[in-house]
């Protein structure tokens, strides 16, 4: 599984907005996706969590993956500015 490095980390808050986390590659991703994402239920998140997947599998590329994920957390409003 490749684990290639984003060009620029995604940084989000967790835990209420009391702690931040940079996000640097698809695998970070995911894993935050899956253990501490507010809202799962959104499409945004769906997507991200396919396009990570797909990553990680080689089926796509990183980039459209920390996109997906940039995206899927300005919807939960968890993007740090």
């Amino acid at each position: 599984m490749p684990t290639e490095i984003w060009q620029t980390p995604i940084e989000i808050a967790i835990a209420g907005g009391d702690h931040f986390k940079s996000i640097q590659n698809s695998r970070e991703a995911l894993e935050t996706l899956m253990t501490c994402w507010p809202e799962k239920g959104r499409r945004s998140f769906a997507i991200a969590k396919r396009a990570c997947m797909k990553s990680l599998s080689g089926e796509a590329d990183h980039a459209a993956a920390a996109r997906a994920f940039q995206e899927a957390a300005i919807e939960a409003g968890i993007l740090r500015p």
